[in-house]
């Protein structure tokens, strides 16, 4: 006599193969849980919903000239990634804006880089789109490891907060680190009006 588990053609419970059908379907629904988890674990629910058709063209730069900073740039703003806006901005970066709430009749006011990186975190969680354009070239000077670049700009916000356009110029200077060569900025003076 042989074990009721054991294969033979006469058992109901094994089929052809001698798996039983109820494995089969346990066999397919870990496979079904697997494939699943697969494809969850290349999904990141942090990054935002790239819009393919305002993004086109756009890519990360390596930063080795100047022009690919400002690149680096608008691909940071379109996919409000503060990973590669953090990567733009020199170690001695210093924003500087006109403030017309300061003195009689306004001042030139400054931050520094962490001030820089919590103000563009804000603006990135608060506005669903950001289009920033970087329109002409008012002058571009360039000294081996050193540059200022001058461009005019048009940015759209759109977001809860509502709709917003500021135009106007943006002065660059960059660097270029000795260690890994990239440029990055280390003085953004804003002449911009909303």
């Amino acid at each position: 006599m042989s074990h009721p588990l054991c294969h033979n053609d006469a058992s109901p419970w094994l089929s052809h193969d001698g798996v039983s059908p109820s494995a089969y379907g346990k066999i397919h629904a870990i496979a079904v849980i697997c494939l699943l988890a697969l494809q969850l674990s290349c999904f990141n629910p942090f990054a935002p919903a790239l819009d393919r058709d305002a993004a086109s063209g756009l890519r990360i730069t390596e930063q080795t000239e100047p022009a690919e900073v400002l690149e680096n740039f608008v691909y940071a703003y379109t996919f409000r990634d503060s990973l590669v806006y953090d990567n733009l901005l020199d170690s001695s970066f210093v924003f500087v804006y006109f403030d017309p709430n300061l003195g009689t009749s306004g001042l030139y006011a400054s931050w520094n880089r962490d001030v820089e990186l919590k103000t563009t975190g804000r603006l990135f969680r608060n506005f669903e789109t950001l289009n920033l354009v970087w329109d002409s070239t008012i002058y571009e000077s360039l000294d081996g490891t050193a540059a200022e670049i001058a461009k005019t700009l048009h940015l759209h916000m759109f977001g809860s907060r509502g709709e917003y356009n500021l135009t106007g110029n943006a002065i660059f200077n960059m660097r270029k680190n000795p260690y890994d060569e990239k440029w990055r900025i280390t003085r953004w003076k804003d002449e911009s009006q909303m």
